[in-house]
């Protein structure tokens, strides 16, 4: 990793490691991932006068990642907007880069079977709801907090559970062990175009911009190389991969409103309740033993 401006120069090739957590299978992220660093190796290349390579770490969780980057075991990541709240509040050093520009802002989805009787959000008090990882902006603080909107605590819903990855919820929901769930509006498409059953969206909600962020400690001039390349980012194929047309300058109140969404979402339920197992199937009960001497 790149710690201070003297060890880029007293090293033959400087080396970044960015930082990501498995929003689905690992080895997806990383080929996605993979164009994305191999452009900014060749900016940050010309930005530093030096050969510099971004090495991808992909990591199973977003606690993993997290804690990866606070501790300064990676130089920058990609969060999504709730873990860049949660990681300020830990770190207030940490260095906003850039954010992602959206197509939409419309990017988070609740979502249930195409042919279920659900018409609106207030419709699934009662129901089985399957969030993603617990440090989600989608996954659960936004769509808690829209479920708190319409009146659905945690107490007023039948079950919900944390899956993790958004692809799993998509998947929970397609196979009716949940009867909505939230995620990524782009998973939700992508997914959907090839599902054996398909969903629909019953509510979509706004979300902040996803934030590339540099780690405290990292030398100032690396992180102002950073921020250039992923500003001047434009080549096809790693915008391509990121499913984005570019990046554009951020500031922390541009997560003012995600902040207020995970400050509600804390009514909805401070613990998950599991979905419900069925009951183990009764074992026949022996016929008794016939007395000794006697025939049955």
């Amino acid at each position: 990793m790149l710690g201070s401006l003297g060890q880029v120069v007293a090293q033959e090739t400087a080396r970044l490691t960015l930082g990501l957590y498995s929003f689905k299978q690992s080895t997806a992220v990383y080929k996605q991932f993979q164009p994305v660093a191999q452009a900014l190796g060749r900016s940050l290349t010309g930005h530093l006068e030096r050969p510099v390579t971004v090495e991808l770490q992909v990591m199973k969780t977003y606690e993993e990642c997290f804690e990866a980057f606070l501790a300064g075991k990676v130089d920058f990541v990609r969060f999504g907007p709730a873990s860049y709240v949660l990681a300020k509040r830990r770190d207030a050093h940490l260095e906003l880069l850039a954010a992602e520009r959206e197509d939409s802002r419309k990017v988070g989805a609740i979502v249930v079977l195409d042919d279920s009787p659900f018409k609106t959000v207030k419709d699934l008090a009662g129901k089985r709801f399957a969030f993603g990882d617990q440090q989600s902006t989608i996954g659960r603080y936004l769509s808690q907090a829209e479920l708190v909107r319409n009146g659905i605590t945690g107490e007023k819903i039948a079950a919900f559970q944390y899956l993790d990855r958004h692809d799993i919820v998509f998947k929970a929901v397609e196979l009716g062990d949940y009867d909505a769930g939230a995620l990524h509006m782009e998973t939700f498409k992508e997914l959907n175009a090839k599902a054996t059953k398909k969903l629909r969206v019953l509510y979509s909600f706004n979300n902040a911009p996803k934030p590339w962020i540099a780690r405290s400690g990292l030398d100032e001039a690396v992180v102002a190389a950073l921020r250039s390349s992923l500003l001047e980012l434009d080549d096809p194929t790693a915008l391509k991969a990121l499913k984005v047309p570019g990046f554009a300058a951020t500031t922390d109140a541009e997560y003012q409103d995600v902040r207020k969404g995970m400050e509600l979402s804390e009514k909805f339920a401070p613990e998950p309740v599991p979905a419900p197992k069925p009951a183990p199937a009764k074992e026949p009960v022996p016929a008794p033993a016939p007395a000794p001497g006697k025939r049955p």
